[in-house]
């Protein structure tokens, strides 16, 4: 293994092995080209990978569903319910699971609508459109407010995050089209 001097901040900070409680160092692994948190002792690498984060853009009549955010980052910020997989669970099951948690809020019939690279967060979301089941929800324990908005409502300089707001907006543009699409993008930070 060739050590690298060089600090990446995007890296972990562990400190010991998880396995043997040896110390962890960041090095270029033999075969590999980048740096990994790699345990001087018995060798062990581990790998930092992207998160996926799956949620929903659930309608009722002609409103769309989003939660105040009661945490941090962006508390008091609106948002499409969503929030980072689970081990074991399907994209589409993350998705629902976490409209459930943030907006009480169900539906039986969701479709991917936009999938979207955040790479300066390693990060990549999932988005899925479908109906809100009954015009039912309430605020979880995530979420200060959770509320129906028309497209007139939406408070846009309130909206949590780029890519929730890149995702109401070409849902509105596919309306005015007339057809919900699916979506592929990238938001690069400057």
């Amino acid at each position: 293994m060739k050590e690298n001097p060089i600090k990446n901040p995007k890296l972990p900070h562990q400190k010991y092995c998880s396995d043997c409680s040896g110390v962890i160092k960041l090095v270029i692994p033999e075969g590999d080209t980048r740096k990994r948190a790699v345990c001087v002792s018995c060798g062990t690498i581990f790998y930092e990978n992207p998160k996926i984060v799956a949620g929903c853009l659930l309608t009722w009549k002609d409103k769309i569903l989003l939660c105040r955010r009661a945490n941090e980052p962006r508390s008091g910020f609106w948002t499409l319910p969503a929030g980072f997989m689970e081990n074991n669970e399907t994209v589409e099951e993350g998705a629902l699971r976490e409209t459930m948690e943030e907006a009480g809020a169900k539906s039986n019939n969701i479709k991917l609508f936009l999938m979207c690279n955040l790479p300066h967060i390693s990060q990549v979301y999932m988005m899925y459109y479908g109906n809100l089941n009954g015009g039912i929800y309430e605020a979880g324990i995530e979420s200060s407010e959770v509320k129906l908005f028309t497209k007139e409502e939406i408070p846009w300089g309130d909206l949590a995050f780029t890519v929730i707001e890149k995702t109401i907006k070409l849902y509105y543009k596919d309306l005015e089209k007339g057809n919900i699409n699916i979506h592929f993008d990238t938001i690069i930070k400057k």
